[in-house]
């Protein structure tokens, strides 16, 4: 018998791997839905963890809804992030290579790293952000094979997410005594992306489903349905979604993240 899930795991990854395009999954079966994704995922992640790559934390995905007629889906996704596609930013810019990716576009995020596992069922922003470590500004690199940037929201957890780098800015400490302040503060933040020097687009930290700490219950919630998966835990970094629209990038130039109301500082990236 034909495994499925199997056979287009492997396509994916190695389309993934040689940066080829490829069909959307529910072209091809009108079935393909987002519960046979998730199976798709996982079996990319056990291949890549199979080749020596290690999974350090989770992308949320189309958490802004601002953008959902673009891309026409209805719902937030997750996948992996792994070691290999974790990019700590060293310098002011940071240099990093387009070379593996195909039609790459840039997501300014706010990225979390845990203290401590979170389960699901949590709602306050403050609550869960007793959970939180640190803080950090991070560019999601998100590179689509699809044609057109065209696919149904299954499609893109088959595609990891549509998941090429994290590159990941100065991390603050978020202290457990200080989690309303942070939680305010989270919520209100204005988001200014440039490129070039000209602001290219705005956002609020209010743009990650109404909070980017509700990402991490976000993800926590569907992990409790998904038993092939691991719950979030101690140690992960995770990625909120993007803050304003996702912008198509080229190598030359130089595209910097600046985030008022929060006391972190701005991340900058010269694509080569």
């Amino acid at each position: 018998m034909v495994d499925s899930i199997a056979l287009l795991a492997g396509a994916q990854l190695s389309a993934y791997d040689i940066c080829r395009p490829i069909a959307p999954p529910s072209a091809a079966d009108p079935a393909f839905d987002l519960p046979m994704a998730y199976r798709v995922l996982a079996r990319i992640r056990q291949a890549r963890e199979h080749r020596g790559e290690r999974m350090v934390g989770r992308k949320v995905g189309f958490t802004n809804r601002n953008i959902w007629p673009e891309y026409g889906v209805d719902s937030p996704i997750w996948a992996p992030v792994y070691d290999t596609t974790l990019v700590e930013a060293a310098a002011d810019p940071s240099d990093f290579s387009l070379r593996r990716t195909r039609a790459p576009r840039i997501e300014p995020e706010i990225a979390f790293g845990l203290r401590s596992d979170l389960g699901a069922e949590m709602r306050e922003p403050a609550r869960i952000l007793e959970a939180v470590e640190w803080v950090a500004p991070a560019f999601e690199i998100v590179d689509c094979l699809y044609p057109d940037w065209k696919f149904r929201v299954q499609d893109t957890v088959a595609q990891q997410g549509l998941h090429a780098a994290l590159i990941l800015g100065n991390r603050v400490a978020l202290p457990r005594t200080a989690t309303a302040h942070w939680s305010a503060c989270l919520r209100d933040c204005r988001a200014v992306l440039s490129c070039n020097g000209a602001v290219a687009a705005r956002g609020v930290g209010a743009n990650a489903l109404g909070h980017p700490a509700l990402a991490l219950a976000f993800v926590a919630d569907v992990l409790a349905g998904q038993p092939q998966f691991e719950p979030l835990a101690a140690g992960e970094i995770v990625t909120t979604g993007t803050l304003t629209a996702a912008l198509p990038i080229s190598a030359g130039e130089i595209w910097r993240f600046e985030l008022d109301g929060l006391e972190l500082l701005p991340l900058s990236v010269r694509f080569v």
